[in-house]
Formats: C-alpha cells, structure tokens, sequence
C-alpha cells in the first residue's frame, strides 16, 4: 500500500537475481487482475469495461441477494420480485443475455423465468468480475449482454489454514444469516467445506405494512479437494443450493390489508403461491502444463429443481416442476507468450434436458446441445495492448411445439385458445461472433480504451414454445416458434485518468441489436386487451392478459462516469460518485411507443467515506460512509398495449460503518453496521415486478413498494492457523 504497481517480463535462462525498487504514490486507483479473459490481464490494459467486487465491499454492503448487492455497479440492475428474487440486468438487457458464470461454468438454471433469482450463496462469493460489453467470443450464445463471473471456491495459499465464522442480522424482514467456511493447503493438496444459512419473514414498508409471502429460507454448502503440481492442477467441487420462498401476489381486500392464503406456518415459512428450488451442480477443472503452455479442461453438471406449488386444497401438489439437467464442457489451450502474442483456443457448449414433472407444462420437455470453438488472441507494446478474435457457434434445439398452428395466433392479433395436435420441432441457430479492442496508455496517468464488439442469442424455449401461465403472473403467454437469433453489434469507448487528488473513468456506449425478443399485450379484435379465461383451483373463471412474442430491431446507447476525490493531504477523504444513464429504443414504434421495455432508470450514487482511526493498533480499516442514492425518473417506459408504466424518481440515504478489530496485530473479527433507507422512502424501482400487482382500493396506489428503512449488522470472525 502506498507504492506504484511494477509490472516486468523477465527471460531467465539460468539462476538469476533480480532487484525492484517500487516508487512511493498516492493514487488511489490501481491495478486490478481481469481472470474473466482466459488470462489474468491488468484492468487498465484491458479494452473492455470490467468492474471488480470483492468480498470485502460485499462485507460493507447490504443486501438480501448476491445479485442485489451488484445492482450498485454503474451500468448494472436488477429485475426484482421481493428481497429474495433478483435477475441481473447489463446496460438494458438481462434474462437469458447475460451469462452468469460459477466458478469456471455457467450457471444454468431457468433463466428466462421472471420468479427466481440465480442460485448462488451469496456468503460464499469471494470475487466477482462484471463484463459490461456482448462476450460470445469467449462464453457463446446468452452473452449478448455481458458476463458475470463470481468465484467463490478458490484454494487458499500453499501452507495456509483458515477459517470463517459469520453472521448476519436485518431488522426490516428480521433476516438472520450465518455462514461457515474452513480451507487448508499442504504441499499441494488442498481442500474446502462451507455452509450457509437465511431465513427472513415478510419485508415492510409505510404504504404496505408487511407484504404478505415476501419470507424466504436458504440452505447452501459446497465443498472442493485439488491437488497443484509441478505438472499442472485439478480440482473437484461440488455445491448444493435451496431456496424456499413465497411468491408476492399482493391480492387485498377493500380495506387495503392482503389477503392471507393458507401454506406452511411459521415467521419464515412461505403460504402459497410458493416455490422451491434445488441447485445441485458438479465441476472438475483440470490443467495441464506442456512445457510453458497450459491446457485446461472443465466439464460440470448441474440439475436445477424448481417447483412451484399453488393449491390451497393440495399443498404439496407441484403445479409447476422443472426438472433441468445440464452438462458444460470447455476445453482451452492457452499457447506461451511468444513475440508479445498470446494466443487462446477453445472449445466450449452444453448439452441441456428439461423435464416437466409437475401437473402443468408451461414449456415443453426439451433438449439442446451448444458447442462453439473460438481463437482469442492478445498482443501488448510497452504502451498498447491489443485484443480481439473470433467465433462460430451451433445450438440446435427439439421440444415439442403446443403453438405450432400458424392460425393460432396471427401476429398482432389475439391469440384464440383452439385444440390441434402438438408437433415436434427441431430448431438449429448457427452465428458467427467476434471482438476487436485496444488501450493505449496515453501517459503514466491517462488510457484510453476502444473495443468493438459481435455478440448474439438463440431464443430461449419459453420464447418459443410456452403456452400457458404461472403463480406470481398475471400473463397468458404465447411462444413462437419462428423466432430467429439476436445479434447485437456494440461500440465502446472509455478514458481513464488519475491524479493524486482525482479519479476519473468514463465509457460511453452504442449497442444495435438485431431482432430484439420482446413479450407484447395482446389486443382483442373488438379493441382493448385480449384476455384468456382459465379456471383455478378452487373451480373459479379468472382473466388473464395474453402476452406473445415478438422481434423488432432496437438499439441502446448510454454512458457510465466514476469520479473519485482523494485530496491529499486528506488522505481520510473520499468522495466517489457513479453515474448510469441509458437509453433504449425500437428502430420504428410499437403502438405509439419506441421505447424497449425493462429499461432502467438513470441513477448517481454519491458516497462520503471517512477513514477514522488510522494511527490506532486496536481498530484497523474503520470507515463511515454515507451514501446518497438518486435514482431518477424513467418517463421513457414502453407504454405499447399498456404493457408498462412511468415511474418517479426516488432518493434514498444510506449509512454504514465498518473495522476490524486488532489483537497483537491480529484481526479478532470484522463488523459491519448498515442503515438502508434512512429516512424510510416509500418508492417503487421502475425494475420492481411487484409495482404492477393490484391496486390498493383503500388508497388507490398501484402495487407494491419496495423495502423501507433496513437496519444491518455483520460480524466476521477470521480463523487463521
């Protein structure tokens, strides 16, 4: 700390001993190591914009999800369904564009669905890498968006022995979380366990009081063995993921208060419509030296179990029960730096069965099998580097088709619910993909970075194949089987610059995206929504809107801007500040509106951070910070067949204060204390699928509101042997 980073490259072809002499600096940004290329590369060489989180930002943060908690990166945000359901959304664009990758394989769950987050044990992540440009260079179809890459099972260092105990308190929901972790490393063989805890009740706010279902549990574990040679490298890793949670319809009587369903009892015990999840997932990685190159190989399986369970006559009858198996596969050869060129190739894919095991199918039993190769390539000069390469890729897809018949539902009319029989289909999607990209250090304090980049994605099956609808919708969706792939096309531009009293990194960003997949209302012949009759379990006639898919041409375009103040002398002094705005349109209106939907509002996180206590030897790294969180107005919603409305801005005050606590220079434990929503804002995020739930007839507010004032408190205790 306080010195410059010093990166050489040396040829040692016999003993050698070599001298640095690092050089004193108080610039505050420095180099951070990029793994999600293939290659660990500098952050400021690289020509992609990338954000880092780890464990301990997570630490000082609060957050009820792990994808939550990365809704606070510029560029970032989340679709929410209550505390415990998050999607992440990149630059606009989300669901089944932006891959999720877990400790070197892509998490593979139902990711086209609205009512489930991605199932990873938030305690247990260690680093989290965010790729804000279309990455199907190196991951495939689905990274038309960008990536987020999160390592959680990663080796200690060789000789190490260490531990964590940790807990977590939030008032709001009265969340109580714990976790436990040991690892040890010894002449190369090393191994790991952890377990995780949640459970939470209903969350609050002022307009809503307790919403009724919000509550949730978790149980999570993992555990990985290795072994690290002079010849290369394996480790095994299994993890194991359930989440059982109730699912927000926010139905109320005239009074305003909800309406209580039965289920489970218990604080934290889901009522129906609930839903459980089971995560199960296998990985081996392996690497293998040749003499200065290195071959890797993974291969993983993972089984993701979502039920979904809706009658009060049956509670433990699975209405909805996706049974979805997974086997990745990623073979690379990375050749030795030679001539200033490093060059990746790879092959990688999946191989995908999903079974329907409940009483009703909302899509159909399916397989599907991706494979893509790739050549990646990297060449640097002392003030540039440069990076880019190409891919081809297949995913070809059969399930059965229950929208086969083309006069079923004619684009732009509604659809009308006929009997035929279903028909077999077989789909193949073929792309090509590839990225060029380049920083160049205009000086030892400014870089800038350029990259261009192809991105693409194959519809997912709700897209082409769903007929039907599920608890927590108020939607009757139609697929369509001629779907044809995404393909996105995207120009970023960025600058980098620091001083000893500033900060600054900037990226704008321009992204056209061929045959854009939307779900779009339905309008009836006679005019006015078309609505679709379906009984319930108790007997009764309920409507359902009628929603289809559609493919328009779009482009989005928007900027990111961090600047940080660090006058020195004041070294105690932060003042960072990050700015995301975002604009996405249809090429030509739909209905009046060309505005794409689910697009985030514009937001500027301003956060104070006071270093307090820096000459002390029992209190180590305290900070308080003080956060203020505008998030702006979205009056660019998609008003087409009344499928979304505006929403206004919001401001939020956030506080929180962390340190470790010292013994013999030693770290005792860790605690962290977070006060969210200080101020107790009710607000609805534009994001939120719970602002389109029923309207309060005793207020006439529509929906529901997202969490009110949250107060937290984190204690970890490191064990160290």
């Amino acid at each position: 700390m306080g010195y410059a980073t010093q990166v050489s490259t040396l040829t040692i072809e016999k003993p050698s001993t070599f001298n640095f002499v690092l050089q004193p600096t108080v610039i505050e940004a420095g180099d951070v190591m990029v793994t999600s290329f293939l290659r660990a590369t500098s952050s400021r060489r690289t020509p992609t914009p990338v954000t880092i989180i780890k464990k301990e930002e997570l630490f000082r943060g609060v957050s009820t999800n792990l994808i939550d908690a990365l809704s606070k990166v510029p560029g970032v945000s989340q679709v929410a369904t209550g505390p415990a359901i998050s999607k992440p959304i990149i630059r606009g664009l989300g669901y089944n564009r932006v891959v999720v990758m877990h400790d070197g394989i892509r998490q593979e769950g139902q990711q086209w669905g609205d009512e489930h987050g991605v199932e990873i044990d938030e305690y247990n992540v260690q680093r989290t890498e965010v790729l804000k440009v279309p990455a199907s260079l190196i991951y495939g179809s689905d990274a038309l968006a960008g990536v987020i890459n999160i390592i959680s099972n990663a080796p200690v260092a060789e000789g190490v022995t260490k531990g964590n105990v940790f807990t977590n308190y939030q008032t709001n929901n009265g969340l109580f979380g714990r976790h436990l972790d040991f690892a040890t490393n010894k002449k190369g063989f090393f191994w790991g366990v952890n377990t995780s805890m949640k459970d939470a009740g209903d969350y609050q706010n002022k307009y809503d009081g307790y919403v009724f279902n919000s509550r949730f549990n978790e149980r999570s574990g993992s555990a990985y063995i290795g072994v690290d040679k002079k010849w290369g490298s394996t480790q095994f890793t299994y993890s194991n993921f359930y989440q059982h949670l109730g699912i927000v319809e926010g139905d109320r009587d005239e009074t305003g208060a909800f309406i209580q369903t039965q289920g489970s009892t218990g604080f934290n015990m889901p009522a129906i419509p609930m839903q459980k999840i089971q995560h199960t997932k296998y990985t081996l990685d392996n690497t293998v030296k040749f003499g200065a190159d290195r071959l890797k190989a993974t291969i993983g399986f993972q089984r993701n179990q979502r039920m979904e369970f809706g009658n009060e006559e049956s509670l433990k009858e699975r209405e909805l029960y996706f049974d979805l198996q997974t086997i990745n596969y990623s073979l690379q050869y990375l050749v030795a730096e030679k001539n200033n060129w490093k060059n990746t190739y790879g092959i990688n894919g999946m191989r995908q069965t999903n079974t329907n095991r409940g009483i009703e199918e909302l899509i159909p039993n399916y397989t599907s099998f991706d494979i893509g190769a790739f050549h990646y390539t990297q060449y640097r000069t002392a003030k540039t580097q440069w990076s880019g390469g190409f891919r081809v890729d297949q995913k070809q897809m059969r399930f059965i088709d229950p929208a086969s018949d083309p006069n079923r539902c004619p684009e732009g009319m509604a659809c009308i619910a006929l009997y035929r029989p279903p028909v077999e289909t077989n789909k193949t999607f073929n792309n090509l993909s590839g990225a060029i990209g380049v920083a160049h250090d205009i000086n030892a304090a400014t870089t800038i970075k350029i990259n261009l980049a192809r991105g693409f994605r194959a519809p997912n099956l709700a897209e082409l194949s769903s007929y039907g609808a599920h608890e927590g919708t108020n939607r009757f969706e139609y697929g369509n089987a001629a779907l044809r792939s995404e393909k996105s096309l995207q120009l970023d531009a960025g600058i980098e610059w620091s001083n000893a009293h500033l900060s600054i990194a900037g990226n704008l960003f321009y992204n056209t995206v061929t045959d854009y997949i939307f779900y779009q209302k339905l309008s009836s012949v006679n005019g006015g929504d078309s609505l679709i009759l379906q009984m319930n379990e108790a007997g009764d006639t309920e409507e359902l809107f009628a929603y289809a898919f559609r493919q328009r041409n779009a482009h989005l375009y928007g900027a990111e801007l961090n600047f940080d103040i660090h006058p020195h002398p004041l070294d105690w002094l932060h003042i960072e500040n990050s700015i995301s705005l975002i604009k996405a349109q249809f090429i030509e209106p739909l209905d009046g509106s060309k505005n794409l939907p689910g697009i985030p509002s514009a937001r500027w996180l301003t956060e104070l951070r006071f270093d307090l206590f820096k000459k002390s030897t029992q209190i180590k790294n305290s900070a308080l910070t003080i956060q203020l969180d505008n998030t702006f107005a979205q009056n660019n919603a998609f008003t087409g067949y009344n499928t979304e409305t505006n929403t206004p801005a919001y401001h939020l005050i956030n506080m929180g204060y962390s340190t470790n606590i010292m013994r013999k220079q030693k770290v005792l434990f860790q605690v962290s204390l977070i006060a969210q929503n200080l101020m107790d804002v009710a607000y609805q995020n534009h994001l939120s699928r719970l602002k389109y739930t029923a309207e309060n007839m005793s207020t006439g507010r529509m929906g529901v509101f997202n969490m009110g004032r949250n107060f937290s408190i984190k204690v970890n205790v490191p064990l160290v042997f």
